[in-house]
C-alpha cells in the first residue's frame, strides 16, 4: 500500500461560506523531518508558571497540626499528601512537590519583596530594585514565533504594580514589568475574539503604526548622543518598550491573514470579577488551558495574587477566612496554620482541576500535560522568611519528567538556588544548556 502520509502547514485553515477556522495542532502539521519520530518528540513543548503571595501554611514536623501544612509527611521511603495537596492525589503520576529551593538574592531582603525576583532570581539588596528577564521571557524569545502569542502574562490585580510590589511575574530581557492582564473577556477577546475592522483596515492600522515606531526609532538615535549618562540608561529603558511594541506590530502583521482559533464560549464566565474570586480562578485557568490547548501561546505566567494587592489580598476572606497578609502573620497563632491551611487547600484543587483537564486532552502519544510543564509555588515559606520556597512542579512527562516525588533540596545547610529549576526546564524544553541567572546545575532528581 502506498504511504499516505503527508505534512500540512500548521498555519492551514478551513474556508467556506465566508467562515475560516483555525485547526487545532494536528500530527500531520509536524515538520517532516520529524515524520518518523515519536509524537511524544514532536509535539510542542510549552510551560506555565503560577504564583501567590504571602507564603503557605507550613507547620514544624512535630506540630499538632501538621496534618494542615504543605509539605507531604514523609512516611520511610514514600510520603502522604496532607490535607492541604490531598486534591493532587489522582495526578501523583504527573506531580511533584519540591523544597530547599529560594532564591540566594532574596534571601535578605524584605519578606514581602520577593514575588518581583520569582522567575527572574534578581538581585534587589540595597537601593537596586532593577529587575532581569524572566525565565518564560526567555523561552519566549526562542519557541515565540510558533504561536499567535509569544507568551501570555495574566494577573488577578492587573498592570505592572511597582518595584518589590510586582503584579506581574514576567520581565523583559532589559528588566520592564509586561502588564498582566486581569479581565477575562479582554483576555479571550485577545485570544480568541474578532479583531476591529476588515482585513484591510487592520492592515492599514497596523502599518500606520509600524511607520510610526520607525520614526521614533530614527530620532531616538540623534537624541540619546545628547543625553547625560543617567538620562541615556532612563532612555534606553524606554527604547527598549518601544522596541517591544514594534515586536508586538510585526507579529501582528504576520498574522493577520490567520484566523483565530474557533472555541466554544458557553461554559466561560466571563463577566466574573475579583468580587467573586473563586469563580475567578476557575475561569483564568479555563482561559490558560483554551490558551494551550489551541496552541495559542505556548509560555504562560499567572501572578494569582500580588504582595499588598488590592483585589487578591481579599481572595481568601470569600471562605471566611480574612485576607491572605492576615493569615500569614496569624499561622503561628492557635489554629493560624489550619485558617491558612484552608486557603492553601482552595489553591491546591483550582491547581488540580486545571492540570485533570490538560491530563484528560489527549495530544500525540499523551495528553496536553505530558507536553506542558507546569510550575506552582510562592516566595516565602512562612511570611518574612524567603527560604525554603512551597513550590509545586507538575506535567511535562514527554519531556523526560518524572514524578510522585517529595524532593527537598539542601547543600551545607543552605537552601539551593531555585534559578537551577528554572534552569532544568529551560533545558529539557530544549532552549538553554547554559544556565539560568545564577543556576548551578539542573535537578537531573527531576527527570529520568
Amino acid at each position: 500500500m502506498a504511504d499516505k502520509s503527508w505534512h500540512m502547514d500548521r498555519r492551514t485553515f478551513l474556508k467556506g461560506t465566508g467562515v475560516a477556522l483555525g485547526l487545532p495542532f494536528l500530527d500531520c502539521m509536524r515538520s517532516p523531518a520529524h515524520a518518523a519520530k515519536s509524537s511524544a518528540l514532536a509535539m510542542p513543548k510549552r510551560m506555565c508558571a503560577i504564583h501567590f503571595p504571602y507564603g503557605a501554611s507550613v507547620p514544624s514536623e512535630d506540630h499538632e497540626d501538621r496534618d494542615w501544612g504543605w509539605f507531604p509527611v514523609r512516611e520511610g521511603d514514600n510520603f502522604r499528601y496532607t490535607r492541604v495537596l490531598k486534591s493532587l492525589e489522582p495526578l501523583r503520576d504527573h506531580t511533584t512537590v519540591i523544597g530547599g529551593l529560594s532564591h540566594p538574592t532574596g534571601r535578605k531582603i524584605g519578606g514581602h519583596d520577593t514575588g518581583d525576583i520569582f522567575l527572574t532570581g534578581a538581585d534587589f539588596s540595597g537601593a537596586n530594585f532593577k529587575n532581569t528577564i524572566s525565565f518564560d521571557q526567555v523561552a519566549a524569545a526562542k519557541v515565540g514565533d510558533n504561536t499567535r502569542f509569544a507568551s501570555l502574562a495574566l494577573s488577578s490585580d492587573g498592570g505592572i504594580g511597582m518595584p518589590t510590589r510586582s503584579k506581574t511575574l514576567s520581565f523583559t530581557a532589559s528588566g520592564q514589568p509586561i502588564p498582566g492582564l486581569d479581565k477575562p473577556q479582554l483576555i479571550f477577546d485577545r485570544l480568541f475574539g474578532v479583531d476591529g475592522g476588515t482585513l484591510a483596515e487592520q492592515r492599514r492600522r497596523l502599518e500606520t503604526e509600524s511607520s510610526l515606531l520607525d520614526r521614533v526609532m530614527d530620532q531616538s538615535r540623534s537624541l540619546r548622543n545628547r543625553l547625560g549618562k543617567s538620562d541615556q540608561e532612563k532612555y534606553d529603558e524606554y527604547l527598549s518598550s518601544v522596541r517591544d511594541i514594534e515586536q508586538r506590530v510585526a507579529r501582528s502583521q504576520q498574522w493577520l491573514d490567520i484566523p483565530k482559533p474557533d472555541v466554544d464560549a458557553s461554559e466561560l464566565n466571563l463577566e466574573v470579577t475579583q468580587e467573586a474570586p473563586l469563580e475567578y480562578m476557575e475561569t483564568m485557568y479555563d482561559l490558560m488551558y483554551l490558551a494551550l490547548r489551541t496552541d495559542s501561546t505556548r509560555v504562560i505566567t499567572y501572578m494569582l495574587g500580588a504582595m499588598n494587592g488590592s483585589t487578591s489580598n481579599q481572595f481568601s476572606k470569600a471562605l471566611g477566612l480574612g485576607t491572605q497578609h492576615e493569615l500569614a502573620h496569624g499561622a503561628g497563632k492557635p489554629g493560624g496554620f489550619i485558617r491558612q491551611g484552608k486557603w492553601n487547600v482552595c489553591l491546591a484543587e483550582n491547581l488540580a482541576r486545571f492540570l485533570q483537564k490538560m491530563a484528560d486532552t489527549p495530544e500525540g502519544d499523551g495528553s496536553l500535560l505530558d507536553n506542558t510543564m507546569v510550575l506552582m509555588g510562592t516566595s516565602n515559606s512562612r511570611t518574612h522568611n524567603n527560604h525554603n520556597y512551597p513550590l509545586i512542579f507538575a506535567g511535562g512527562n514527554n519531556m523526560g519528567f518524572k514524578h510522585n516525588q517529595y524532593l527537598t533540596y539542601e547543600k551545607n545547610g543552605e537552601d539551593m538556588p531555585m534559578s537551577d529549576l528554572l534552569f532544568t526546564m529551560l533545558n529539557r524544553m530544549g532552549i538553554s544548556n547554559a544556565g539560568f541567572s545564577d543556576s548551578v546545575g539542573d535537578l537531573s532528581e527531576l527527570y529520568g
